[in-house]
């Protein structure tokens, strides 16, 4: 279902926010899809208050509600879907997290069911490992990537 451009862009990059984790969209069609590369901003909750927001960026993240829904809104105006949402797990194995689930849903309901969510293993900054996962009307399941 995804690229094997938009792919090899998020696992640049999950790269590149080494040792934080990375986070983003992907929208678009089967054929014409775009990656948008998300801010983290778990470290700047984390530093504002760190009681509401123990975790920093190493093991959490955050997409700004504005950004997220600037991009949301944005492809829906061009007939575009949400396709995907990632993150990354730096020194930890790609698995979906009660409190991964726990953002995607709305009293238990997923708010895009139709998505997927792709989480990426990165080890001493390489690309160990990726999971997809989807909405199969109970919860997240894992998910080949085709």
């Amino acid at each position: 279902m995804l690229n094997k451009s938009i792919i090899e862009q998020i696992f640049n990059h999950a790269i590149e926010t080494y040792p934080n984790e990375c986070c983003g969209i992907v929208t678009g069609d089967r054929d014409n899809q775009t990656v948008h590369l998300c801010e983290n901003i778990q470290n700047r909750l984390h530093a504002e208050d760190p009681v509401r927001h123990p975790r920093d960026a190493r093991t959490a993240y955050l997409i700004d509600r504005k950004e997220f829904e600037r991009i949301v809104s944005s492809a829906k105006e061009q007939g575009k879907e949400v396709i995907a949402f990632y993150h990354s797990h730096p020194e930890h194995e790609s698995y979906f997290s009660e409190d991964d689930a726990a953002a995607q849903t709305v009293f238990g309901e997923p708010e895009f069911p139709g998505a997927l969510h792709v989480v990426i293993s990165v080890k001493n900054k390489k690309i160990h490992d990726m999971k997809c996962f989807k909405w199969d009307g109970q919860g997240f399941a894992e998910k080949e990537l085709n």
